[in-house]
């Protein structure tokens, strides 16, 4: 009886696991260092640093407290954004506002979702993943579903064992014996599997790819130096602080709430 229970688990194992090496493997073809460009020549300023520390939705949450900061926007702890000024100074800016529509106020939610996917937004990712210091999206998702399809394959283990266990004969010790043996197979595969992923195909779920990472490690918080342009350190602080960490790096807390996704 048991083996009904077997055969998908082994199935769903394994195709899982393929899967994970398959793309692991497409993964490390397309991000080759043959493309790689230096840091500098790309030119890694405060939205570069965010995206490759949090994706698009980091670069969003840079500009919506860029622009809060500068009075150009009023982020409300109740959800909504209102626009200010309607000048945007950069592409940037100009997408925000445009994306907030006519009526000049729109969710913040609503708006942290549509300006990540626009293309002013994407252009940064790409012009990242090009240079090798971004793992590109496509890339990401596609590694991010392969891992999610072997963790289920796990649990699917897990599950299955124990309802053939249930169903085992009481004192049948010898078939409870090669039940519990066969059934490591699955989990072995996909417990070693994921081990192995955490080294090899763990730096592809990250948007930043290697090289990226060691253009975050090395940068670091501006230092404060008393005198003139004060307020213009504080700025640069901020928002280097958020491009790194995100909004729980904002000091004010009523900013924070309204960077804050809204639960429903």
């Amino acid at each position: 009886m048991w083996l009904v229970f077997l055969v998908p688990a082994c199935v769903v194992a394994v195709v899982s696991c393929l899967r994970l090496i398959r793309t692991a493997a497409a993964a490390d073809a397309l991000t080759g260092p043959e493309d790689e460009e230096p840091a500098e020549a790309v030119g890694i300023g405060l939205y570069e640093t965010a995206y490759l520390a949090g994706g698009p939705e980091r670069v969003v949450d840079l500009a919506l407290v860029l622009m809060s900061g500068r009075g150009r926007l009023h982020l409300a702890h109740t959800g909504w954004t209102t626009v200010v000024d309607p000048q945007g100074r950069s592409r940037l800016e100009r997408a925000l506002i445009s994306e907030i529509g006519p009526d000049g106020q729109c969710l913040t939610s609503q708006l942290r979702q549509d300006l990540a996917r626009h293309r002013t937004v994407l252009e940064i990712g790409n012009r990242l993943a090009l240079a090798g210091l971004a793992t590109p999206a496509a890339i990401r998702e596609s590694v991010v579903r392969a891992l999610r399809q072997v963790r289920q394959a796990l649990l699917l283990a897990v599950v299955l064992m124990a309802a053939a266990m249930s169903l085992t004969a009481p004192g049948g010790r010898g078939t409870t014996a090669a039940a519990l043996a066969w059934f490591s197979l699955p989990l072995v595969l996909t417990t070693g599997t994921l081990l192995m992923a955490r080294v090899d195909v763990q730096p592809y779920t990250r948007w930043a790819a290697p090289a990226g990472q060691e253009v975050l490690e090395a940068i670091r918080l501006p230092r404060r130096v008393d005198g003139p342009g004060e307020q213009a350190q504080d700025e640069k602080r901020l928002l280097t602080a958020v491009a790194i960490g995100g909004p729980a790096a904002v000091p004010d807390a009523r900013l924070r709430a309204a960077l804050r996704p809204l639960r429903r």
